[in-house]
Protein backbone atom coordinates (compact mmCIF):
# COMPACT_ATOMS: atom_id res chain seq x y z
CA UNK A 1 0.00 0.00 0.00
CA UNK A 2 1.17 3.25 -1.40
CA UNK A 3 1.52 6.46 1.23
CA UNK A 4 -1.05 8.12 -1.17
CA UNK A 5 -2.93 5.47 -0.53
CA UNK A 6 -3.12 5.79 3.00
CA UNK A 7 -3.42 8.88 2.96
CA UNK A 8 -6.91 8.96 1.25
CA UNK A 9 -7.88 6.30 3.24
CA UNK A 10 -7.18 8.24 6.50
CA UNK A 11 -8.94 11.19 4.75
CA UNK A 12 -12.47 9.17 4.27
CA UNK A 13 -11.93 7.94 7.56
CA UNK A 14 -12.23 11.54 9.01
CA UNK A 15 -14.37 12.53 6.27
CA UNK A 16 -16.99 9.97 6.86
CA UNK A 17 -17.24 10.79 10.77
CA UNK A 18 -16.93 14.88 10.29
CA UNK A 19 -13.54 14.90 11.73
CA UNK A 20 -11.89 17.42 9.25
CA UNK A 21 -13.64 19.82 11.53
CA UNK A 22 -10.63 19.04 14.23
CA UNK A 23 -8.08 17.97 12.11
CA UNK A 24 -6.45 21.49 12.11
CA UNK A 25 -2.52 21.70 12.17
CA UNK A 26 -2.35 22.42 15.58
CA UNK A 27 -4.86 19.43 16.51
CA UNK A 28 -2.80 16.96 14.28
CA UNK A 29 0.74 18.12 15.55
CA UNK A 30 -0.56 18.18 19.35
CA UNK A 31 -2.08 14.32 18.96
CA UNK A 32 0.81 13.66 16.90
CA UNK A 33 3.37 14.20 19.80
CA UNK A 34 0.88 13.31 22.34
CA UNK A 35 1.04 9.31 20.42
CA UNK A 36 4.69 9.97 20.23
CA UNK A 37 4.74 10.46 23.78
CA UNK A 38 2.91 7.10 24.46
CA UNK A 39 5.12 5.37 21.73
CA UNK A 40 8.26 6.52 23.87
CA UNK A 41 6.24 5.73 27.51
CA UNK A 42 6.19 2.23 26.56
CA UNK A 43 10.42 1.59 26.68
CA UNK A 44 10.59 4.21 29.64
CA UNK A 45 12.00 1.74 31.71
CA UNK A 46 13.37 -0.71 29.82
CA UNK A 47 17.30 -1.03 29.68
CA UNK A 48 18.26 -1.25 25.87
CA UNK A 49 19.50 -4.99 26.25
CA UNK A 50 16.11 -5.38 27.90
CA UNK A 51 13.70 -4.36 24.46
CA UNK A 52 14.66 -7.20 22.79
CA UNK A 53 13.14 -9.94 25.18
CA UNK A 54 10.67 -7.46 25.78
CA UNK A 55 9.16 -7.18 22.40
CA UNK A 56 9.19 -10.75 22.03
CA UNK A 57 5.99 -11.03 24.22
CA UNK A 58 3.08 -10.53 21.83
CA UNK A 59 0.88 -7.85 23.85
CA UNK A 60 4.19 -5.36 24.22
CA UNK A 61 4.52 -6.26 20.25
CA UNK A 62 1.51 -5.31 19.55
CA UNK A 63 1.26 -2.06 21.66
CA UNK A 64 4.34 -1.26 19.92
CA UNK A 65 3.14 -1.47 16.15
CA UNK A 66 -0.22 0.15 17.34
CA UNK A 67 1.62 3.37 18.94
CA UNK A 68 3.88 3.35 15.54
CA UNK A 69 0.73 3.21 13.15
CA UNK A 70 -0.83 6.10 15.58
CA UNK A 71 1.96 8.09 15.13
CA UNK A 72 2.61 7.73 11.02
CA UNK A 73 -1.40 7.74 10.71
CA UNK A 74 -1.42 11.65 12.51
CA UNK A 75 1.51 12.06 10.20
CA UNK A 76 0.23 11.41 7.24
CA UNK A 77 -3.37 13.05 8.52
CA UNK A 78 -0.80 16.54 9.35
CA UNK A 79 1.00 16.44 5.83
CA UNK A 80 -2.53 16.00 3.90
CA UNK A 81 -4.18 18.79 5.76
CA UNK A 82 -0.88 20.68 4.71
CA UNK A 83 -0.48 19.97 1.20
CA UNK A 84 3.25 18.81 2.18
CA UNK A 85 4.88 15.66 0.01
CA UNK A 86 6.18 13.39 3.13
CA UNK A 87 8.49 10.92 0.30
CA UNK A 88 10.16 14.43 -1.58
CA UNK A 89 10.31 16.09 2.19
CA UNK A 90 11.88 13.35 3.35
CA UNK A 91 14.51 12.97 0.36
CA UNK A 92 15.29 16.24 0.38
CA UNK A 93 15.81 16.23 3.91
CA UNK A 94 18.57 13.23 3.62
CA UNK A 95 19.94 15.29 1.07
CA UNK A 96 20.59 18.05 3.76
CA UNK A 97 21.85 15.55 6.17
CA UNK A 98 24.13 14.05 4.07
CA UNK A 99 26.12 17.30 3.76
CA UNK A 100 25.57 17.74 7.56
CA UNK A 101 26.39 14.86 8.52
CA UNK A 102 29.82 13.96 5.68
CA UNK A 103 30.99 10.21 6.29
CA UNK A 104 34.75 11.09 7.33
CA UNK A 105 33.52 13.12 10.25
CA UNK A 106 30.18 11.71 11.36
CA UNK A 107 31.52 8.15 11.20
CA UNK A 108 30.77 5.87 14.77
CA UNK A 109 29.67 9.39 16.56
CA UNK A 110 26.76 10.84 17.25
CA UNK A 111 28.01 14.42 17.37
CA UNK A 112 25.75 17.37 16.25
CA UNK A 113 26.47 18.90 12.68
CA UNK A 114 27.43 21.91 14.29
CA UNK A 115 30.22 20.39 16.00
CA UNK A 116 31.43 18.19 12.79
CA UNK A 117 31.41 21.92 11.20
CA UNK A 118 33.30 23.15 13.75
CA UNK A 119 35.61 20.34 13.24
CA UNK A 120 35.91 20.51 9.56
CA UNK A 121 36.60 24.47 10.02
CA UNK A 122 39.41 23.24 12.03
CA UNK A 123 40.91 20.64 10.08
CA UNK A 124 40.96 23.13 7.06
Amino acid sequence: MSVESLTAQLRRFAQDRDWEQFHTPRNLAMALSGEAGELLSLFQWLRDGQVGEWLNDPGNRTAVEHEMADVFGYLLRLADVLDVDLVASLRAKIDVNEQRYPVELARGNALKYTVLAAKRAAQQ
